[in-house]
């Protein structure tokens, strides 16, 4: 009977010891912040609807403060929901904010199809300008954010890295920092000579049908290749933004981003460069999204 006794004691306490550490668990998961898919937004300069996701912050439903913004931009056939599906930015944030790693933030997804996040050369489809124009007053009156450029920062992979790097130099009134992952920028030898359907497939319907060699580099080329744009935008213009690039050391565009890198030293632009072990893949940008939304984080603070 004593046997027994102490037996079901054991048993007591291993299921004790059990449930406390399951609940001491739970304790450790960081607060949730709020997931928000399927939006949209009615854009009347490109006369349809933009899709969107949002992430607000662990705290944005219980205070009245406002808070700083990034825009965050997806790669080529992506959608505004690839960042949360593949790259649980949601749960890279939500860990970073309680670490206090990053302040609570505004995190803002839209979709791009495959616009590279600007006009086209026959002006049909604008996108550069519903984002500025439309989109971002659209968020800053829909939400709490902080709606100036110290208070506003932009993002992005492979296309979305084009595009964040591309819509802070042209804009740089607008936004404080851009970190730029895997970023989608060639030299002009890799433009002139890229495959004809990869061209067709990639910029065609952005700067002109059955262009080869150097006529790919046409003047609507020029001033949104983000290597162009840090060769010719003024220094002072570039300076006011704050660039964290990264790309890994296997990645196929690694050439592109040491030019961009090397062009902005030229030019006495602070920056910082990056290079990781790895490829262009969603391990790579996982892992490095805290980092970038880190550096931008650092512009908020006062």
């Amino acid at each position: 009977m004593k046997s027994k006794m102490v037996l079901v004691v054991l048993c007591s306490l291993a299921i004790y010891c059990e449930c406390l550490a399951d609940r001491n668990g739970e304790s450790d998961l960081p607060p949730q912040g709020q997931v928000q898919e399927g939006l949209h937004f009615a854009s009347a300069i490109l006369g349809r609807e933009v899709n969107y996701a949002i992430y607000l912050p662990p705290d944005y439903e219980s205070s009245s403060r406002r808070y700083p913004v990034v825009y965050l931009l997806h790669g080529f056939t992506d959608n505004e929901s690839a960042w949360i599906q593949f790259g649980e930015a949601n749960l890279a944030a939500d860990r970073a904010i309680a670490d206090r790693e990053i302040p609570p933030m505004i995190i803002v997804m839209p979709d791009a199809g495959v616009t590279w996040y600007i006009n086209d050369y026959q002006n049909k489809n604008r996108y550069e300008d519903m984002l500025v124009q439309e989109f971002i007053p659209f968020i800053d009156a829909t939400y709490r954010t902080r709606a100036k450029k110290e208070f506003r920062g932009v993002a992005g992979l492979s296309m979305g890295g084009w595009g964040s790097l591309m819509l802070s130099m042209r804009h740089p009134d607008l936004f404080a920092a851009c970190s730029a992952f895997s970023s989608a920028v060639w030299k002009d030898e890799e433009i002139t000579g890229m495959p004809e359907n990869r061209y067709e497939e990639l910029f065609a319907e952005l700067f002109g049908h059955k262009l080869k060699n150097k006529n790919r580099l046409n003047a609507h080329f020029r001033q949104y290749h983000p290597i162009d744009l840090a060769k010719a935008q003024p220094v002072e213009s570039l300076k006011s933004v704050r660039y964290y690039i990264d790309c890994g050391d296997d990645d196929f565009l690694a050439n592109g981003n040491a030019i961009l890198h090397m062009t902005l030293r030229e030019r006495n632009v602070p920056h910082e460069f990056r290079v990781r072990d790895g490829a262009h893949n969603w391990t790579y940008w996982r892992t490095g999204l805290v980092e970038g939304l880190k550096f931008i984080g650092a512009s908020f603070h006062r």
